[in-house]
């Protein structure tokens, strides 16, 4: 054990004086094996080891001149197994995020003003659901759900002044050529910018503007199997026309790599960003939420919501990242992740549901300075139930800053399960007239 302790310090050291001043590491072995100097320094004398043997040790043809090799290349290995480790939890340790930075972060966000309702359905058939704002020009978009009783479909609206909202049309309806996607349509713009008071323009990849949804062949309220799709437009986003879409789901249930956690005929939103950094290695991330369990008998549990996360190189062809979700809870629902970049860290807002501890809906938040290690809010919640026009859900977020107000749009539920979309502000601008159709 103390010599595990010893190469564990060797290690670190060695982290410190050098991986740290070549973060390029792919120079780092180049590097040592040009320099015996940073070897004259360890802080404990280590077996089978001078410094002065630095270079030969570092050359793989020499390990294989001696017998007495064969104990420097074990120990080589070990050591740089090690170095593995300790850049790994120095990673992990960069990647946390503070107590102050979440209190911070909170205090940036919070909406506590109610403006109340900003769009509702003409009538108490039709249900809308899921906003997702963009600017173009001096106009501000909204790309929305409308369930009918047949399904989802997505549409558009416009505003001024992101408190007043015009329908504008349809972008993805239904069908009837018995496609995978016929009856269900739920659409959320992908490659807006994510900067925290930005622009919040939607960007193109190979000429298109793309849109995530989830898509299904049968009729109802979320009747699986549900899937998820990409659809592209070639004209500006901001015109009403309808999207083309790919002719099959890029991630299904039934995809050889499904994970435990989205095995159940359920993936629902997205949201799909660049990652300019690479930090996951590809430029295109997913975020998505889905059913699922790995308890075969246990049908209680397998209606449970998590988001995991998918990565692609075209926007076409996407592929699973990591094994678990990303951001979960022991029970209920965990879903809807959209992301907004405050500074160096990364926001997801996101809705929980029918949790052990809270009930409801309600709209959260967790933070990440890498996209895929994520540190969950334990606080107050963003959103929740208050007012009579969101009595039974308040969730579902789309959150964005502009002119120093923040405006937090959401899904609002009343006790009679009519649905449309409301907004709070972190400011005092009023109060809505809006009301649902009685």
């Amino acid at each position: 054990m103390k010599k595990l302790i010893n190469y564990l310090k060797v290690a670190y050291w060695l982290y410190g004086s050098v991986v740290r001043e070549h973060t390029n590491h792919g120079r780092v072995f180049s590097f040592l094996s040009s320099q015996t100097k940073p070897f004259s320094k360890f802080p404990i004398s280590m077996p089978w080891f001078e410094p002065s043997q630095a270079k030969s040790l570092l050359n793989p043809m020499s390990w294989f001149v001696s017998p007495q090799n064969k104990k420097r290349y074990k120990f080589l290995s070990l050591f740089f197994f090690l170095i593995s480790c300790s850049i790994y939890l120095k990673a992990q340790q960069s990647n946390a995020v503070s107590k102050t930075e979440m209190e911070q972060i909170y205090q940036e966000i919070k909406t506590p003003f109610k403006y109340g309702l900003v769009m509702v359905p003409n009538d108490i058939d039709h249900k809308m659901d899921c906003p997702t704002i963009f600017r173009k020009g001096k106009f501000w978009y909204m790309t929305y759900l409308i369930y009918s009783g047949r399904g989802y479909e997505t549409w558009l609206a416009k505003s001024k002044d992101l408190l007043n909202w015009e329908n504008q049309g349809k972008l993805m309806s239904f069908g009837d050529a018995g496609n995978w996607d016929d009856n269900q349509k739920a659409g959320y713009n992908a490659l807006q910018n994510i900067e925290w008071g930005g622009s919040y323009k939607l960007g193109k990849f190979d000429g298109k503007y793309w849109m995530s949804y989830f898509g299904g062949k049968e009729k109802g309220y979320e009747t699986e199997p549900l899937s998820i799709g990409m659809a592209y437009a070639l004209k500006d986003p901001s015109t009403v026309q309808e999207w083309t879409r790919l002719p099959k789901p890029v991630l299904t249930s039934a995809d050889a790599d499904v994970r435990w956690w989205e095995n159940r005929n359920k993936l629902f939103k997205s949201t799909v960003i660049e990652d300019k950094q690479r930090f996951t290695g590809h430029p295109f991330v997913m975020y998505y939420n889905a059913v699922g369990d790995s308890l075969a008998n246990n049908k209680k549990t397998r209606w449970y919501e998590r988001i995991g996360m998918a990565v692609s190189d075209d926007m076409v062809h996407w592929q699973r990242f990591q094994r678990d979700p990303v951001v979960h809870h022991p029970v209920g629902i965990t879903g809807d992740g959209v992301i907004q970049k405050i500074g160096r860290n990364y926001v997801m807002f996101y809705f929980g549901a029918f949790w052990q501890d809270r009930k409801g809906a309600f709209n959260r938040f967790a933070v990440s300075k890498d996209l895929i290690n994520w540190t969950d809010w334990t606080g107050d919640n963003l959103i929740e139930s208050s007012e009579k026009y969101d009595a039974l859900y308040a969730h579902k977020s789309f959150v964005l800053k502009y002119k120093g107000v923040v405006y937090h749009f959401y899904c609002a539920v009343n006790k009679q399960d009519q649905r449309g979309i409301a907004v709070a502000t972190s400011k005092d601008v009023g109060k809505s007239k809006m009301e649902f159709v009685k």
